[in-house]
């Protein structure tokens, strides 16, 4: 029903008590943990959820969020969101990156809105997952699970308790210091503690269960048999010592069988009654009645009446996942493969979901280039034996990657004995003691190789090479598909660098920094642009766009759009505005462009700005707090061509900021659509937290205090100016 030795079995140790123990490891041990693990069970329980947890930061580079605290449900379970890209179309990573409370009423709703998610999970419950929004950006996400029954829509007052927790969540990890530090798998909290009971009723309790003409079977959250009356043992046919304390796929092989596996993970997920008949050898028909709560699930084992359908068994237990668990991790992993771009997330997908679900420690992700392997990726390796192994031919016979990229035919070996047999260097160069070698082909063409490797030797079963195999083709399509596509944005970046300034002049009582980040999806290019033009000694004009689109037609526009206000620079503002307005509706365009120009007189201390559509910029003199300049915009260039363009004027004391960016830094997706008001305060916040501060140092508490250093969907161009 679920693998003890698998990612729920891993955790056994966690499930009957979340105190952390002495010698517990640095996550366990952190200060506040306690307070956490308190607070989601808290919620849970006032919330009226059956299970719940929360995902946090995983890394500095915060591109993935890791699954660390876990109530109500077995790890196992739970397993396709240990490790959530943060990129990926979650509902936890949409909580985070959009910044909203995400509501899942039913699964069809999921399967709707999160295929991917659906697909892994097709159990009915709902589920809620909201930001944990603190001083410095969201920290990660909390997300709650109700039984299959709940209404589909949340109640204002469920929200409200929802949001709120997320808030008391993220105050206590402010006041902790910031996200902890992330363990390898997630600490299994229960929702209550276990009942209690005397001695005298717990005997009374037992004796009543022995007494009764039915199999009587209880089970933990992790599946694991804790109680089997003498009915239950005589049905099933081992004796109560044989039973207690496992899993029973693992001391009855017949129940390993998929719909078992099914029928379990539906029971635990959406905490409704389930039953099956299986099929005890050699025919002996047995009906399992599940019936869940919160603490675990007890099971009626009875003779059916009547011949009804029952299951059979699959294919052999063994390995560290059950089969059954196997196809659920296929399907998962397959979904989660579509949605891949880059090779780098390829890479990053092999790392923190392959290897974890078949117990490996390290990869090396190899692609065939021009007759060699180069190495696209690796985990768990140090840089001098991937050094050793990056650029071997194709045809190499130091290592089994050659070989088996030419036969197209996966190999496995168990222990360097089993490596040394066929390349007695292999074994030698990394010091791993088993590897799968994985050939990464489309229609018969090599892509690469995936190498799997493992600390310690390791039996590979025959279900887990066959679920390699296929896994090993999806890889292939994977790569292909990311290989091309960082081909094609090598190409768009290279074309977007070359049309954006390289470095910004040098002007006499001026200082200037600026950004620019692509969009966080598509070609990673697109049409914002930024440019400081010398005019003479003591004027400069600045400028900040932002042209429709994200791909090569809206970056090409750019740089004519660029090149028309560097030649117009000088005349007043408005007439820049004007004469590149014109120029745009001549070239018979369909795009629009928003325009801010800045004309600042160094001598005078005075700044003439014209804007066309764009977003108003921020004003922070010493001693102030930041604002925003009050302008009244033409319209968007390539609208009303001779639309005259209005100017605002601002007297700019000494050591006065100007802070010019595109839209993309300030608009927050909201549940009714975008604010962009709400980011222009954020980035205010953010400016006067860090008066006085370097240029350079400003842009990055800029880019994390508004979250775009992580999540942007649209580009972004940053332009600071300081008198």
């Amino acid at each position: 029903m679920s693998g003890g030795e698998g990612p729920a079995g891993a955790d056994a140790g966690t499930g009957a008590d979340a105190r952390p123990a002495a010698g517990a490891g640095a996550a366990g041990r952190a200060a506040g943990s306690w307070l956490l693990d308190e607070a989601l069970t808290a919620t849970i329980r006032r919330t009226g959820a059956s299970a719940g947890g929360f995902h946090l930061w995983d890394g500095p580079e915060r591109g993935l969020l890791a699954l660390v605290v876990l109530c109500g449900v077995p790890a196992e379970v739970a397993w396709p969101w240990h490790r959530i890209p943060v990129a990926a179309s979650t509902p936890v990573s949409d909580a985070v990156r959009e910044d909203r409370l995400v509501w899942i009423g039913s699964q069809e709703d999921l399967a709707h809105d999160y295929p991917q998610a659906a697909v892994s999970l097709p159990y009915e419950f709902c589920l809620a997952a909201a930001p944990l929004r603190g001083r410095r950006g969201a920290h990660g996400a909390l997300f709650l699970l109700w039984p299959a029954g709940h209404a589909r829509t949340a109640s204002a007052r469920e929200r409200h308790h929802v949001t709120s927790a997320a808030r008391r969540i993220a105050r206590m990890l402010d006041e902790a210091g910031g996200t902890p530090e992330v363990p390898d798998r997630p600490r299994v909290i229960p929702v209550a503690p276990p009942r209690t009971y005397g001695s005298r009723p717990a005997q009374a309790a037992a004796d009543w269960a022995e007494r009764l003409p039915e199999g009587a079977v209880a089970l933990d959250l992790e599946g694991r048999i804790t109680f089997v009356n003498g009915t239950a043992a005589d049905l099933l046919g081992r004796t109560s010592g044989r039973l207690l304390g496992t899993w029973p796929w693992q001391s009855l092989p017949w129940l390993d069988a998929p719909l078992v596996e099914d029928r379990y993970r539906s029971a635990v997920l959406s905490r409704e009654p389930v039953e099956f008949t299986a099929l005890r050898p050699p025919d002996i028909p047995l009906r399992f009645q599940l019936y869940p709560d919160s603490s675990g699930i007890s099971v009626r084992v009875t003779r059916p009446a009547r011949h009804v359908e029952t299951v059979r068994s699959g294919p052999p237990a063994g390995g560290s996942v059950p089969y059954t668990g196997r196809i659920h991790q296929l399907l998962h992993l397959a979904a989660a493969m579509t949605e891949t771009v880059t090779v780098r997330d390829v890479v990053e997908l092999v790392a923190h979901q392959v290897l974890p679900a078949f117990g490996a420690d390290a990869l090396v992700l190899s692609a065939a280039d021009a007759g060699r392997l180069k190495i696209t990726g690796y985990h768990g390796y140090d840089p001098a034996t991937i050094e050793r192994l990056d650029g071997l031919p194709l045809g190499t016979g130091l290592t089994p990657a050659g070989q088996v990229l030419a036969d197209g035919v996966p190999a496995f070996f168990g222990d360097p004995a089993a490596m040394s047999r066929a390349h007695p260097g292999a074994s030698r160069i990394s010091g791993k003691q088993a590897w799968a070698f994985l050939p990464l082909t489309i229609s018969g063409r090599p892509v690469g190789c995936c190498i799997l490797s493992y600390e310690r030797p390791h039996d590979f079963t025959a279900d887990e090479r066959a679920v390699l195999t296929s896994l090993a083709g999806l890889i292939a399509q994977a790569l292909d598909r990311a290989r091309l596509h960082d081909a094609v944005h090598d190409l768009a970046h290279g074309l977007q660098q070359a049309l954006l300034p390289h470095t910004l002049p040098t002007v006499p009582g001026l200082r200037a920094a600026a950004r620019y980040l692509p969009a966080g999806h598509g070609m990673d290019i697109g049409g914002d642009f930024y440019d400081v033009i010398p005019l003479d000694s003591t004027t400069v004009a600045a400028v900040i766009g932002d042209v429709q689109g994200h791909n090569v037609a809206a970056a090409a526009l750019m740089g004519q759009v660029r090149t028309a206000i560097r030649a117009a620079a000088g005349a007043p503002p408005g007439a820049v505005l004007a004469r590149t307005g014109r120029l745009l509706a001549g070239l018979d365009t369909e795009l629009l462009v928003s325009c801010l120009y800045v004309h600042i007189d160094l001598a005078s201390r005075c700044a003439t700005l014209a804007s066309a559509g764009h977003p108003p910029p921020l004003v922070h003199a010493p001693g102030t707090r930041p604002r925003r300049v009050d302008l009244d915009p033409c319209p968007l260039l390539g609208i009303g061509a001779d639309t005259p363009c209005p100017v605002t004027r601002l007297e700019l004391a000494p050591g006065t900021l100007l802070t010019l960016y595109t839209d993309g830094l300030v608009e927050k997706p909201t549940v009714a659509g975008v604010d962009a008001e709400r980011g222009t305060d954020d980035l205010a916040a953010v400016l006067a937290e860090n008066d006085g501060a370097d240029l350079d140092d400003l842009i990055e508490a800029l880019l994390h205090g508004t979250g775009a250093a992580s999540v942007h969907a649209d580009d972004i161009a940053l332009l600071l100016l300081r008198l």
